[in-house]
């Protein structure tokens, strides 16, 4: 008895952005972080108590994300496999950030894994609970998920095919295409690039050579 696989969705060609959103909100990643913005506004209006504390707290917030998402592409996302006391260490999010850079088309492989964000979600949530009043920790959960429903569709949208409409859009869009095809060291935001301008890593395309790793990022396995 033979099985059919069938191959994962991919971009295909240039698309508006009304057709690719829809496409965009049937993924479970892109649900989950739209929910749990929704739950967590509601839950921040109920609580009310709003103070001067809660502009401080998403004013250091948006400060700290081009940083905070340069750290993780870099060091989280790009790690790489290593041995430790004979057993080889490797992480869910770098192995399926691999699949993306091997096939950046892939539609699927373009989303934050479903696995850390439940896995990850109710230890911030408890963490901030336990730092921070309750009217402050709220505040910085809806920050924190508008930041990851942004990066999400932002991510979504470089790879999509859709046409940029502005001049920002279209920076961003090539940024991350050379990122992908060019070398995968420089270009390291998503969102924006204040990170790279700042740490370096925002080079002209031509003061940089072609990386032979930039698809495998030095890993020949195909992760799975």
């Amino acid at each position: 008895m033979s099985t059919t696989t069938t191959a994962p969705p991919r971009f295909v060609g240039s698309i508006r952005i009304r057709d690719a959103f829809k496409v965009y909100i049937t993924y479970p990643s892109a649900r989950f972080l739209a929910a749990m913005l929704a739950i967590s506004v509601v839950a921040r209006l109920v609580v009310g108590q709003w103070s001067w504390w809660d502009l401080v707290a998403v004013v250091v917030m948006i400060a700290a994300q081009p940083f905070v998402e340069w750290i993780i592409h870099t060091f989280v996302l790009h790690f790489r496999p290593r041995a430790v006391r004979g057993r080889t260490v490797d992480l869910h999010l770098a192995k399926k950030h691999r699949l993306h850079h091997r096939d950046p088309k892939r539609i699927d492989a373009v989303f934050i894994p479903m696995r850390p964000l439940l896995i990850g979600l109710p230890i911030y949530l408890a963490i901030v609970l336990i730092i921070f009043p309750l009217p402050i920790a709220l505040t910085i959960v809806v920050t924190q998920f508008v930041i990851g429903n942004v990066y999400e569709w932002t991510h979504f949208y470089v790879h999509s095919g859709c046409k940029p409409k502005n001049r920002y859009a279209a920076y961003i869009e090539r940024a991350h295409r050379l990122h992908h095809y060019r070398n995968e060291n420089y270009w390291m935001g998503v969102t924006n690039h204040l990170g790279d301008h700042v740490l370096g890593t925002f080079p002209d395309k031509d003061e940089v050579p072609v990386s032979p790793t930039a698809k495998t990022l030095g890993i020949e396995t195909t992760p799975s």
